[in-house]
């Protein structure tokens, strides 16, 4: 069902974003990896070497100008865009008055602003294809509240939010658009250790992966809204 398709995966240097694109790799989806660090080039040479189609181009999800390169790349390398899956972003955990307006300013460039922009830019070549999958990485607290996140929670809500108006603009025209909101995950957020033994319960990179693919293979006649995910041993209000 995704042979040959083509999908965008932001945040692809590591983490989540890596496992995504291995995991649609996988299933011959053809994979063009963005991230803003080097590792996005030692990502795509793992992906290469084990026989997979790939592109990797280094960026910055809050700059338009890097953001419209890597789409107009994508179209010029592979004929089109079957998938994106916004997943780039970025946290911490502070009181609010330990805030710099310069933390607030790029988190939400990152997690909001990068969303935005790519998502503007591969419509076009959706729409002229009447088909498409936006999958958008948020958080369970894009449906909750925590201590010390008030930076965070608000920019995993402003993508709820989004993604939901989105969806409804696009879906008459054949573009599925949704979210997928995980717990806690063993990953390099706030500047963790993936592989930490105090994460060993937690849930993995492969676990948000395989939400993606299930999200991104639904037949045509079906759209997956959101996707809530957490490890068993996480306790959180009613969400």
């Amino acid at each position: 069902m995704l042979k040959n398709k083509v999908a965008i995966v932001t945040g692809a240097s590591r983490g989540i974003g890596k496992a995504v694109a291995f995991k649609l790799a996988q299933h011959e989806v053809q994979v063009v990896l963005f991230g803003s660090s080097e590792q996005i080039q030692q990502s795509a040479e793992e992906l290469e070497h084990l026989g997979h189609r790939v592109l990797a181009i280094r960026g910055d999800v809050a700059r338009e100008n890097e953001v419209n390169d890597c789409v107009s790349k994508t179209i010029e390398h592979f004929g089109k865009i079957d998938i994106l899956v916004n997943n780039a972003g970025i946290g911490f955990f502070k009181d609010v008055e330990a805030t710099s307006l310069e933390e607030w300013q790029r988190l939400f460039e990152v997690n909001v602003q990068g969303v935005f922009l790519f998502t503007k830019a591969v419509l076009p070549y959706m729409k002229e294809r009447g088909q498409g999958t936006i999958i958008n990485i948020a958080s369970d607290v894009a449906r909750r509240t925590i201590p010390k996140g008030a930076a965070y929670t608000a920019s995993k809500y402003a993508v709820q939010g989004f993604t939901g108006s989105v969806a409804q603009e696009v879906r008459k025209l054949g573009i599925r658009v949704g979210t997928i909101n995980p717990g806690m995950v063993d990953t390099y957020f706030n500047n963790t250790v993936q592989g930490d033994p105090q994460k060993k319960d937690w849930l993995k990179v492969e676990d948000v992966a395989d939400a993606v693919l299930y999200m991104a293979s639904a037949p045509k006649h079906m759209v997956v809204d959101e996707v809530m995910l957490h490890p068993l041993i996480q306790e959180y209000p009613n969400v």
